[in-house]
């Protein structure tokens, strides 16, 4: 979330980048600033009163030595009263904390100032784009079908064990899935990130950490039993392995990656657009996670995106990288790219990564700092995150795109991770 203090020094730049985000924060913003301004002034009531109870305690005694027992006794039940005051500010001022840490998560992050203006994806910027889009033969079709015609991706099995978006991978579906789990791992590593396991479902407070809550408990699964959440990216447990860490500067660039299933509500999504594996309740994902000194978090931004690029091209797939403009970006992000692969039989871009610098807002929330040696005090870190890659999509445009007259050939890159050339 943004810190009091850079709202209360920078209010007028805090509600203009706002607005960038077609989010009017002039109501909330005043409430924050109106409810601090009762919080200081409680604070100094209390203060005063300690301070008070404080003399009075010197006084009492003094006046006791002085054979002053009547004068004595009248400031001690002064002190009791003041104390029983005292008793009652503090809990107005946890109330009062409480309201205010209540109002200030409803703001979003400050988008970044290379964010365009805009209302939804028709107003993203195409930063880049390459990969050549393959010509299919007339009798070419969309990966649902394909999927049946081979047998590899049961759609109406996983309706039968849980319900719609929650695809069966079967043969060599589920060998292509593990292959490209892998194959994203070991590039991952390879460009210097350490691996992780983490769990997949996680507790209020890491759901708070990252962003997720309050803000997307609908689009979350709920455990309520045992008031857990099942995760709907690998960013929540491993960005929160730092919570309350407090790192030193020489420990930046952090970098992790992790494999997970991913398990997303996805309310009110319906039509066409969520045909096959274009849009699953579960799916997996590979996410790379970084923290970085805030001085240098957008060259790893540049990084990650060059990163996620790489990983594309070596599949062959064409793609386009976009530049979200803010009234299509999360609630928590600073500036994020868009990858789309394009599936071919579909005549469709597919998102598949999104690379985001959440700058300091995650880690306000995370309470995740560094130690700066030159001025001897902790600051907030910086934290990025991206997919490199979420499968559905990756996997529709390889099964669309490749598809020949011999089977669907597999990118020479993945041969040797799945064992086979051809889904025949």
């Amino acid at each position: 979330m943004l810190t009091l203090k850079y709202i209360q020094e920078n209010t007028q730049d805090v509600l203009s980048r706002l607005m960038v985000k077609n989010f009017d924060a002039k109501i909330l913003v005043e409430q924050i600033l109106k409810k601090d301004d009762e919080r200081k002034s409680t604070q100094k009531q209390q203060d005063d009163m300690l301070a008070e109870i404080n003399n009075i305690s010197k006084e009492v005694g003094q006046l006791f030595k002085d054979g002053k027992a009547q004068e004595a006794n009248t400031a001690k039940d002064k002190s009791t009263s003041l104390k029983e005051e005292v008793k009652g500010l503090t809990q107005k001022l946890a109330d009062l904390e409480l309201e205010l840490h209540k109002l200030l998560v409803q703001l979003p992050n400050l988008p970044h100032t290379s964010v365009p203006k805009g209302k939804g994806a028709d107003d993203n910027v195409i930063v880049r784009q390459g990969g050549t889009i393959p010509t299919l033969p007339s009798n070419a079709v969309p990966h649902w079908d394909l999927a049946k015609q081979y047998d590899i991706i049961d759609f109406e099995l996983g309706v039968k064990i849980t319900g719609a978006g929650f695809p069966v991978y079967k043969g060599l579906g589920s060998r292509l899935q593990r292959a490209l789990i892998n194959f994203f791992l070991d590039e991952n590593v390879k460009a210097g990130f350490t691996e992780i396991q983490p769990p997949y479902v996680v507790n209020e407070a890491s759901g708070f950490g990252t962003g997720q809550l309050p803000d997307k408990e609908g689009q979350m699964y709920h455990v309520g039993i045992d008031n857990l959440y099942l995760i709907p990216t690998a960013e929540v447990p491993v960005t929160n392995l730092y919570r309350d860490v407090i790192l030193n500067a020489k420990d930046f660039p952090v970098k992790n990656t992790a494999y997970s299933a991913c398990f997303r509500r996805e309310a009110g999504s319906y039509g066409k657009d969520v045909r096959g594996l274009n849009r699953l309740h579960q799916f997996d994902k590979v996410e790379i996670v970084a923290l970085e000194h805030p001085d240098k978090s957008y060259e790893m931004l540049e990084s990650m995106v060059s990163h996620v690029e790489t990983l594309v091209q070596k599949l062959g797939l064409p793609y386009r990288i976009l530049r979200l403009c803010g009234g299509d970006m999360s609630f928590t992000s600073a500036l994020t790219y868009d990858f789309e692969v394009y599936a071919a039989a579909q005549q469709k871009w597919l998102e598949v990564s999104s690379v985001s610098n959440f700058e300091s807002y995650q880690a306000n929330r995370l309470k995740l700092r560094y130690k700066d040696e030159a001025q001897k005090k902790t600051q907030l870190a910086h934290t990025l995150n991206g997919s490199a890659l979420a499968l559905p999509r990756i996997v529709a445009a390889l099964l669309e795109n490749n598809q020949t007259p011999d089977g669907i050939k597999m990118p020479d890159v993945l041969v040797d991770f799945c064992g086979f050339k051809y889904i025949k």
